[in-house]
């Protein structure tokens, strides 16, 4: 049996991707592959594997304990995605930027989220052959589209009318993720209801935190902020809408892209080249305002269009299922650990 212990502190800040990208991966392994794979969470002992998803201090000093077996390290963020993201002051930013550098060279090797991210780690001098590309992926049974009756019963519990064309836009409430153009497009766009479900998951260290949370104290009649809501009760907020829209400037692999392609709603995004590499054709994107602007408009007025998107988010969740999943994550480790010829029937 395949030991691996898993690293993470993610899960002790609500409201991030990181921790759902863990959490989807622990339950996908327990799911299937109890008999063949071990796993261990924040326990430093003897593995097969030890695998980090997250860049604490005290998991890089357990990278030099004997025992540890390969050494794999997920990579969710680079010094350049995040700007925008917290606001660190010098010298500190300098130094933790150093760090994760750093700490990535520690590792046997590297999982990325996002394939253009190979030639940016090839930049700080990692190797290319260190770095695998295994996409994110969220699970069907807890991300899906609810009947039309239940989307009424819905929106009647949230007091949202039935026919009222309503945006979703998810994640942490700063600069990064675009929630100022978001908060503009709700003042452009009265006649539509806008929600955004997140909140300040680091506090005050927010890049942008005083003027967001003014907003967020006082926002438009049409714009919601509920807040951050936790991962079981997400399925309903995306029931809730027409369009998921993310306006974020700087992303990887965004999991509430995945879990809204996952509950067929149609998708719009900032024009990135990242999400060309991995799901261009099954969103609509726009660079500014103005163009999300008239995507939305698009959407509403165009019941086919409505439709078409539709069809493209649910091809997308398929391509990006956790059955598919599944078996990239085994045959990788199996990999990592030179068992190959592992008999997966076994």
């Amino acid at each position: 049996m395949l030991r691996i212990h898993m690293f993470s502190s993610a899960t002790k800040v609500k409201g991030q991707g990181v921790g759902s990208a863990y959490t989807e991966l622990i339950r996908l392994l327990k799911k299937h592959f109890a008999d063949k794979i071990q796993v261990a969470v924040n326990k430093c002992g003897k593995a097969d594997i030890s695998h980090y998803h997250t860049v604490d201090f005290k998991f890089f000093l357990y990278t030099f304990f004997p025992g540890q077996g390969k050494k794999i390290g997920y990579v969710h963020f680079l010094p350049e995605t995040l700007e925008g993201s917290l606001k660190i002051p010098q010298p500190f930013k300098q130094i933790f930027f150093w760090y994760l550098i750093a700490f990535y060279k520690r590792m046997d090797s590297l999982v990325v989220v996002n394939p253009s991210f190979i030639k940016k780690l090839e930049r700080y001098g990692i190797s290319k052959e260190k770095i695998t590309y295994i996409p994110n992926f969220v699970s069907k049974t807890e991300f899906y589209e609810f009947s039309k009756e239940k989307k009424f019963l819905l929106r009647k519990k949230y007091g949202i009318e039935s026919t009222r064309f309503t945006i979703i836009g998810t994640g942490q409430i700063q600069e990064r993720k675009g929630v100022f153009d978001f908060i503009e497009l709700a003042k452009r766009l009265p006649q539509y209801q806008f929600i955004w479900v997140g909140g300040f998951s680091f506090g005050k260290i927010t890049d942008g935190y005083a003027k967001l949370k003014k907003v967020v104290a006082d926002p438009p009649k049409n714009l919601l902020f509920p807040g951050i809501v936790d991962r079981e009760k997400m399925n309903d907020f995306y029931n809730l809408a027409n369009v998921f829209l993310l306006p974020s400037f700087n992303e990887l692999f965004p999991m509430s892209v995945l879990e809204a392609f996952s509950c067929g709603i149609p998708v719009v995004l900032r024009n990135l080249k990242l999400y060309q590499a991995i799901i261009e054709g099954y969103y609509l994107s726009g660079n500014s305002v103005a163009e999300f602007e008239a995507c939305l408009e698009q959407l509403a007025s165009r019941p086919q269009l409505l439709r078409r998107f539709h069809k493209e988010s649910l091809e997308a969740a398929e391509r990006y299922s956790e059955k598919h999943l599944a078996s990239i994550w085994y045959d990788f480790y199996c990999e990592q650990t030179e068992m190959v010829g592992h008999d997966k029937k076994k």
